[in-house]
């Protein structure tokens, strides 16, 4: 049996030794902050956290999604959903009815005329109608289409873009409506005008961006990588926007045929119908019989076609789904996504910000009007309106970090401005992986971007809290900013642990190190832009070198583990099991292997102990060694005995008997070798080779006449060989 040793030398159990290494917790990256808990922070790709622009609820609908959203010239906001059909107002002093209900599932898409009258698109059966301010409605145009998608004007006619088939309709203002662009796809997706007249249009299945003249005549911008193009828009410098989800080897609905379930586009003030003043557009939505949301493989992605027609993709994500895009006053693009309800901003061509997360699962619609962004969101349906200006005070409780083991918490310290602001840091720590149960409670602010020790007690678990805080009289619109905050810690020291010893097979060693040759010292850095955190080895290699045949040699290898990474070398000692004193074989050994010339000892059985110290990386007075006892193993360079060998002739046939012993390992082979011949293996009377002494019966039959020399050969199981030899006449 293997008995395991640790022992805290040279102090006692009394004492608590901490490991020489200091370590440090470093959370700058945009994937480290996104695993905290977020609220009223805007988080940018490079790992950048500011205020969010202020997000207010304006209307908590009775609809559980809402796919559409336009204004009038009077600031009164309409939305509609599903699964009631049901029409909503809300007016600037925030003043909310439900306008109309319509026979219908679901309310797709609404505009809004110059004279303020709203047009709203129902679907499945799509249909048009036309609501006066005071709620009364009529059918206007019935495009006998499956769905309707978008609705825009353009010149005084309303532009319908209809699902099933996929067709443009352009319709008077009296309701008479002609095919417009009839496309070769199921669904146009999306729509929006450019301001040359065009319009801009997305499709489905082909995932195609087309833009169609004032005459009608259609021209394909770009064939996306994804099949359905759920929101397009146009840039005020020209460029079109388009965003894509869903595989074009097919989209995870059931039952088919595909169904892109999307909402249309916001009206705008002033009679721009479904389309905010920069091309706001509709999203892909859940079923059209609410439920849950849709589910797509493959995330989405957003490409701008310049004004020359480069295809350029910006963005991209593996879940988000991209439902809506709108641009805010600087001109940049947002997204409205799901399934988390975030609304990102394209800040360059290498960076975005979440800026602000919605409760709701999606952002089905962005409309920008009168200095505000407006949003609607499914699951729930909701009215929102974002900015301007940003959150007084938002706060980040990070990701819970495990040191591994109980530790010592050292210096916080951030990187950031305040900006006319306030940063303040907490810590609070635990030893259990939930924060919320039995922790200790958060510690006083840290508000100096040098930072101070941390006063939460030590423990494996830590947790800190950042909260920003802006002027409450800053007029020009400025955020505190937090990029990077780093915690040191030094874990206690734990006695490394030698977890397993293997003796190797006899008559083999390890190669031996080249004298002079020293492996080179390398460093790996980490990727490009990234922080480098210190390694944490644990000591598992478990890999050596192949052994070389060598007579008389003998070997071991062993796993040893630091639970602080820390590294090792380790002392090997030797002795009999009947004996008291251990030898020394090797100290300080780096490697975790060793063999040994065993001739040097005489046979018999023997245990090895392995002793590793973790002193390579601790000061003497706190290095900590752990030992392994291995099972007994013999040694064993005696070859086995012959004896009783005797010979007989009886005719043309030979009998050769002898008897073969080994003083510790069981006869594993015997051969036989006639007149000098080729050895020939030789199986015991009892056929089993699987003892110390065996018998052995050879009957050699055609044998000429004559004097014949028959040698005998036998190994025990560790290749120690004897030969004898009988003459037979």
């Amino acid at each position: 049996m293997k008995k395991l040793i640790v022992r805290l030398t040279p102090l006692t159990f009394a004492l608590c030794l901490w490991a020489a290494q200091t370590r440090t917790w470093v959370e700058t990256d945009y994937s480290d902050f996104e695993r905290g808990v977020i609220k009223n922070l805007s988080l940018r790709s490079d790992g950048r956290l500011t205020l969010a622009p202020r997000f207010e609820e304006l209307f908590d609908s009775p609809s559980a999604y809402l796919w559409a959203l336009a204004r009038d010239s009077k600031g009164n906001l309409y939305a509609g959903g599903g699964p009631d059909a049901k029409l909503f107002r809300i007016s600037p002093s925030g003043e909310k009815k439900t306008l109309a209900e319509f026979q219908a599932l679901e309310i797709h898409a609404i505009a809004v005329d110059h004279k303020d009258r709203i047009f709203v698109a129902t679907s499945p059966d799509g249909k048009v109608y036309r609501v006066n301010p005071d709620g009364k409605s009529d059918l206007f145009f019935d495009p006998k289409a499956k769905y309707i998608w978008a609705l825009a004007f353009d010149k005084g006619d309303l532009l319908v873009a209809t699902g099933i088939p996929g067709v443009i309709h352009r319709v008077t203002p009296d309701g008479k409506g002609t095919p417009f662009f009839k496309t070769d796809e199921t669904h146009v997706r999306s729509m929006t005008l450019d301001g040359k007249g065009n319009v801009i249009i997305g499709t489905e299945p082909d995932g195609l961006v087309i833009r169609v003249s004032p005459a009608g005549e259609g021209f394909v911008l770009y064939e996306m990588n994804k099949r359905e193009v759920t929101a397009v828009a146009t840039a005020p410098d020209g460029s079109v926007y388009a965003a894509a989800v869903g595989s074009k080897l097919g989209l995870l609905l059931a039952p088919p045929p595909p169904q892109p379930i999307s909402s249309p586009q916001p009206q705008m003030p002033g009679g721009q119908p479904g389309i905010n003043p920069h091309g706001a557009s509709s999203p892909t939505m859940p079923s059209l019989g609410g439920g849950s949301a849709l589910s797509v493989a493959g995330g989405s992605e957003v490409f701008r076609i310049h004004p020359d027609g480069y295809p350029e993709k910006i963005w991209s994500h593996p879940q988000d789904l991209v439902y809506a895009i709108a641009f805010d006053s600087s001109g940049h693009a947002l997204l409205g996504t799901g399934n988390k309800g975030y609304i990102y901003r394209i800040d360059s061509d290498t960076l975005h910000t979440a800026l602000v997360n919605a409760p709701p699962t999606q952002v089905t619609v962005l409309l920008p009007a009168a200095g505000r962004l407006y949003a609607v969101t499914g699951n729930v349906g909701k009215v929102y309106a974002i900015g301007p200006g940003f959150e007084h005070e938002g706060s980040i409780e990070s990701d819970v970090f495990d040191a591994g083991m109980f530790s010592l918490w050292g210096r916080l310290s951030f990187k950031g401005g305040a900006d006319g602001g306030r940063i303040a840091i907490q810590t609070r720590s635990g030893n259990l992986d939930r924060p919320q149960t039995n922790w200790s409670a958060w510690s006083s602010e840290i508000t100096s971007e040098d930072g101070v020790r941390v006063t939460s007690p030590p423990a494996r678990f830590l947790q800190w809290r950042a909260t920003l805080t802006s002027d409450a009289a800053d007029k020009i619109g400025r955020s505190p900013e937090v990029e990077e905050v780093k915690v040191a810690y030094l874990s206690r020291n734990v006695a490394p642990r030698v977890e397993e010893i293997e003796i190797t097979p006899p008559n083999y060693k390890f190669p031996v190190q080249p004298a002079g040759i020293i492996a080179p010292q390398t460093l790996s850095l980490p990727p490009l832009g990234k922080p480098a955190r210190p390694p944490v080895s644990l000591g598992l290699e478990t890999t050596t070198p192949p052994m070389q045949a060598a007579k008389g040699s003998i070997g071991a290898r062993w796993n040893a583990v630091d639970d602080n990474g820390d590294a090792l070398i380790s002392n090997v000692e030797i002795r009999g099991t009947k004996e008291t004193q251990w030898k020394l074989l090797k100290d300080k050994l780096k490697d975790k292997y060793l063999s040994w010339d065993s001739t040097s000892f005489a046979d018999g059985e023997y245990v090895l102990r392995v002793t590793t110290s973790d002193l390579p990386g601790n000061t003497p007075q706190d290095a900590l060694t752990g030992s392994l006892e291995s099972d007994p193993f013999t040694i064993d360079n005696t070859p086995p005995r012959i004896t009783a060998l005797i010979s007989s002739r009886n005719g043309t046939s030979i009998e050769v008997r002898w008897h073969a012993a080994d003083a510790l390992n069981v006869i594993s082979k015997a051969e036989y070798s006639l007149d000098g011949g080729d050895w020939t293996v030789v199986n015991p009377a009892a056929k089993l080779s699987d003892s110390k002494e065996l018998d052995y019966i050879l009957t050699l039959n055609n044998v000429p006449a004559g004097e014949h020399t028959v040698a005998v050969r036998i190994a025990d199981e560790y290749d120690n060989q004897t030969t004898d030899k009988v003459v037979a006449k």
